[in-house]
């Protein structure tokens, strides 16, 4: 379980989006790669929202400001961000073993993992397959 504070400080819980196909990323305003993933997660969020997908970003941005920042130039308004603003030592690192980002994980409707690391058309692939018939 993830739970952190969103923009306006109230907490979310990953456990909250149950019952939709989501996408766990991990992301921060200074990184680069990451930066140029978002278009594509603007793309699959604008596809496949109204068919049940559900984005829940997490960031490991050192400052409140660059965060913010960061989901107003890159257009992710949209969907949940959270953060406890402490870049690497941000309770999730561990509890996802995470070594760099960008990285995600997809989960099914139950909150199992059933991919990670999709980025670019390989996202776009997997969200087509999981909702072809929606």
């Amino acid at each position: 379980e993830i739970s952190l504070p969103n923009p306006d400080g109230d907490t979310i819980k990953l456990s909250s989006t149950k019952g939709n196909v989501v996408l766990l990323d991990f992301w921060a305003s200074w990184c680069s790669p990451c930066r140029q993933e978002n278009p594509n997660l603007v793309k699959a969020y604008t596809l496949y929202h109204s068919k049940g997908f559900q984005i829940y970003q997490v960031s490991l941005d050192k400052t409140r400001e660059a965060w913010l920042k960061g989901i107003q130039d890159d257009h992710l308004e949209r969907w949940i961000h959270v953060s406890d603003i402490k870049y690497w030592n941000s309770v999730v690192v561990p509890l996802y073993r995470i070594e760099s980002i960008p990285a995600n994980f997809l989960l099914d409707k139950d909150g199992r993992v059933i991919s990670s690391n999709l980025r670019g058309e390989m996202l776009q692939i997997k969200l087509a397959e999981l909702f072809q018939n929606k």
